[in-house]
């Protein structure tokens, strides 16, 4: 796995070893990152459920301000600042050790919004939608901003309230649902 693009092109992440960590292809993170691009410049991205990092590292070569990245595992955690020091982007990047779900909701009362969410959560156990919901009601995607969930296809969060779907694509087995915020939100 490594960086595709920007100025950590080429770095190489380093992944944690352990079962559940299911790194997002270079193919899938290419063509997600393409259609991001105009939403790159100075963007402050919020990579929850960030396993090795690899989304926000990404983000953060391509020209994002900032990343704060939320992950549970201490193991996992640990790779990412590695990841972040290999890829001399430490200076720009926060590792938060938490649950996804909850630090939601820490991140909102903190006053804190993002202009990019990236989320890619362990497939089929419906984490992708109930994360969206609690995006949608926390108020931490920015006005103008864009949340990306990943999942299997099967996962498809659909609608959600206080979101409205602006895209989705399927590579393979993977999909990705783009949402910005919906009217009145």
């Amino acid at each position: 796995m490594r960086v595709t693009s920007g100025a950590a092109k080429g770095t190489r992440l380093r992944t944690p070893g352990r079962g559940g960590v299911r790194p997002t292809s270079d193919m899938v993170k290419e063509a997600l990152f393409n259609a991001l691009a105009p939403r790159l410049a100075d963007a402050r991205v919020l990579d929850l459920f960030a396993g090795t990092g690899g989304l926000g590292i990404e983000a953060l070569s391509r020209g994002a301000a900032q990343a704060v990245f939320v992950e549970r595992d201490g193991h996992s955690a640990g790779v990412i600042r590695q990841n972040l020091e290999a890829a001399r982007l430490s200076d720009r990047g926060t590792v938060r050790r938490a649950n996804a779900l909850t630090e939601i909701a820490a991140l909102a009362r903190a006053g804190t919004s993002f202009d990019l969410i990236v989320l890619d959560p362990p497939y089929g156990q419906g984490l992708a939608a109930e994360a969206l919901h609690r995006i949608a009601a926390s108020g931490v995607l920015a006005p103008g901003g864009i949340v990306v969930a990943e999942g299997h296809w099967r996962d498809d969060p659909a609608d959600i309230a206080g979101l409205r779907r602006v895209r989705a694509a399927r590579y393979g087995e993977t999909g990705l649902w783009f949402y910005e915020r919906g009217e009145g939100a």
